[in-house]
């Protein structure tokens, strides 16, 4: 009998594959310490810096990662992956060859006991021109299509010379704090509008933020991995900001 979930970690936005090798140790090291058995990771999206999956080929350069993900299943820990703008062309390898949930968009999950709805956050509250055409751009069925009739090899190198145009994207900080600003009132208007939901869960602006209102309910941004091992936990109590460094690994 599974065990009841207690407490869900939430981490969002470590862009792996765009940035330095030790981002990807420390997540690996997070993964390898934080989620324990009976708890939930729930990814909100740009865990990579890009992933599309062929029919039978996915992204090499993302294997470590997928490996370690797999272990954490392996130990009965669920995961739910829900895709940003980086990531949201996975498919049947992340549901069935490594058996986490995965959401190409939105979703609505109860986490701890709270209807949560989740979003990576892109094209919502988009603050540049450039990003809500991108976000456009992504989602369309046309250029899924057009991408997955691509050899692997040209799609990946094309693939890769996108991806870091959206993270130049993300380097001026005034754009960011606008959009983490409309973030947050985008999230209070959705807990306004509906009554039934008691948390909204987005990222994409890499700003960490617990937002309350009287009544309880909450929005959150659990900021980005990124930035030094941002995090999030979720319990029946309480919703909080969490910062994970390898310090905190016992010596060996």
């Amino acid at each position: 009998m599974p065990t009841p979930v207690s407490r869900v970690l939430v981490i969002a936005d470590a862009h792996l594959g765009q940035v330095p090798a030790s981002v990807r140790t420390a997540f690996h090291a997070f993964l390898e310490e934080v989620p324990q058995v009976g708890d939930h990771l729930v990814v909100t999206g740009d865990l990579f810096d890009f992933w599309f999956e062929y029919q039978s080929v996915i992204p090499r350069k993302h294997f470590a990662t997928v490996a370690k993900l797999q272990e954490v299943r392996a130990r009965g820990i669920p995961i739910t992956f829900v895709g940003g703008n980086h990531d949201r062309w996975g498919g049947t390898f992340f549901n069935r060859d490594l058996g986490i949930e995965f959401f190409g968009g939105e979703a609505e999950l109860d986490l701890a006991g709270r209807r949560t709805f989740i979003a990576h956050g892109d094209g919502l509250t988009e603050q540049h021109w450039s990003g809500a055409l991108m976000h456009r751009f992504t989602r369309h069925p046309l250029t899924v299509a057009v991408f997955r009739v691509l050899h692997p090899t040209i799609g990946f190198w094309i693939a890769d010379l996108f991806s870091r145009h959206l993270a130049d994207n993300t380097k001026d900080k005034a754009v960011l704090d606008r959009a983490s600003a409309a973030q947050r009132r985008w999230a209070a208007d959705f807990l306004v509008q509906h009554p039934d939901f008691n948390l909204v869960i987005m990222a994409h602006t890499h700003r960490p933020v617990v937002d309350r209102l009287p009544d309880g309910r909450t929005f959150l941004n659990p900021g980005a991995f990124l930035d030094g091992g941002r995090y999030a936990e979720i319990t029946a109590n309480a919703v909080e900001l969490k910062q994970f460094t390898t310090e905190q690994l016992p010596p060996a």
